[in-house]
């Protein structure tokens, strides 16, 4: 038994050197040949590198926004395509909901209201943003349900918000923007010409997604909003349990409160969405596996291409050494022993695309990282999977040219030229 495993062992080992010696002989034929197997490889780790490095970046930005919270909103939020029409047909959210969540509702612990512009310009005496600036008008329990901080000075109480004071908390962006080397509090901005006066700095809170800053971002009581901008259509209003293990009841007493609030039939699905961190997660996933699932139809179509011209090479191959297996089977090389020469080369061919491969993703997706300013992780099963992936399509279209040539009989292969 011992003997039997050590041959084994060492005609592995001779196929193995045999397998590189031909690689060897044919750097260049050898990877032109495995350049489709390399894109396969290379578009999975990519792919799922960066899926990996937005999954953890969503997570985190997802906890900023707030503990136990969650939002009720007229509007979907999600991707791909979202008939806005109907959903402009709902009922608006208004304060008075607010109200009625936080009088009704025992689960809940806080409420706040919210609307916000995008894209505005904010001016100071001297200095002008670019159109960019996320404008949100909140009532004061903002701070509580937004998973902001206020780094420097102080939020608008409910008296300011109440009344609509122009008083304005703003993110590290605006400020240094609008007041570079100079303390914030105190100094006066403008919104479509209308002053205020800022009265705290939010504490850096950095990129969502690695895209949208999130101290870009200025906000102002709800009242003072509705001055610049006109009265508010629809609000968002997020929800803030009494306690952690509270939450599912909070929600489901807050969905309960507003179907009755707006008429809902008791089997008609919600004319209003609620979407809470959990949520956004789920969708963001989903939106990864069809990523995932186009990735790997890429990476398929790369491995057959690949795989066909290790078919063909591995064809050729075997016509120029007919002499060589003649020889071979004439010394006594069995039809398993050069079926397993051939098939061994076919695969480590493959392999060696595949280990190609991994190693330009992981260069990608390092560059990658510099370029998106997010952390991309290239998962353990990608590596795995692809290296397989890449194993089994050598063994698939490498098994006929092997067969071939374990079949070759030695007399008339001895006499090819």
């Amino acid at each position: 038994m011992f003997r039997r495993f050590q041959a084994n062992l060492l005609a592995m080992a001779d196929n193995l050197r045999l397998a590189m010696g031909t690689f060897m002989g044919n750097p260049l034929r050898t990877l032109l040949t495995l350049l489709g197997i390399v894109i396969g490889v290379t578009t999975v780790i990519v792919m799922m590198a960066l899926i990996e490095g937005l999954r953890l970046k969503v997570n985190n930005d997802l906890s900023q926004l707030g503990a136990n919270t969650f939002e009720v909103s007229k509007w979907p939020s999600g991707f791909g395509r979202v008939n806005w029409r109907m959903y402009a047909k709902r009922k608006d959210l208004t304060l008075e909901d607010m109200r009625a969540i936080q009088e009704f509702c025992p689960s809940v612990g806080v409420v706040s209201s919210s609307d916000t512009s995008g894209g505005q310009k904010i001016s100071s005496a001297t200095i002008e943003t670019r159109p960019g600036v996320q404008v949100t008008g909140a009532t004061s329990e903002y701070i509580n349900t937004s998973g902001i901080t206020v780094a420097s000075g102080r939020f608008f109480s409910p008296v300011e918000a109440v009344d609509g004071r122009q008083v304005a908390v703003v993110g590290l962006d605006v400020a240094d923007t609008l007041f570079p080397g100079m303390e914030p509090l105190g100094q006066q901005l403008r919104i479509k010409g209308r002053p205020f006066t800022v009265i705290g700095v939010l504490q850096r809170r950095g990129s969502f997604l690695g895209m949208v800053s999130m101290d870009n971002v200025l906000i102002v009581p709800i009242r003072a909003y509705e001055m610049v901008y006109g009265e508010v259509d629809s609000v968002e209003i997020a929800v803030q349990a009494r306690e952690p293990d509270m939450l599912n009841k909070a929600q489901e007493e807050v969905t309960n409160l507003m179907r009755r609030r707006r008429d809902v039939a008791p089997l008609a699905p919600n004319d209003f969405e609620v979407h809470t961190n959990e949520s956004m997660t789920q969708t963001f996933n989903s939106l990864s596996q069809v990523i995932t699932i186009a990735s790997f139809g890429v990476c398929l179509l790369s491995l057959v291409v690949g795989g066909i011209g290790i078919l063909n090479i591995m064809l050729v191959s075997v016509t120029e050494r007919t002499k060589e297996i003649g020889i071979r089977k004439a010394l006594g090389a069995r039809k398993f022993r050069i079926l397993a020469q051939f098939a061994t080369e076919a695969v480590i061919m493959s392999l060696l695309g595949g280990v190609i491969g991994v190693a330009l993703g992981f260069g990608l997706a390092f560059l990658a990282r510099w370029v998106l300013g997010f952390n991309t992780v290239v998962p353990p099963w990608a590596v795995a999977l692809s290296l397989v992936m890449s194993s089994g399509v050598g063994l698939v279209f490498g098994i006929y040219p092997a067969a071939r040539a374990a079949r070759l009989d030695p007399v008339e292969a001895m006499r090819s030229e």
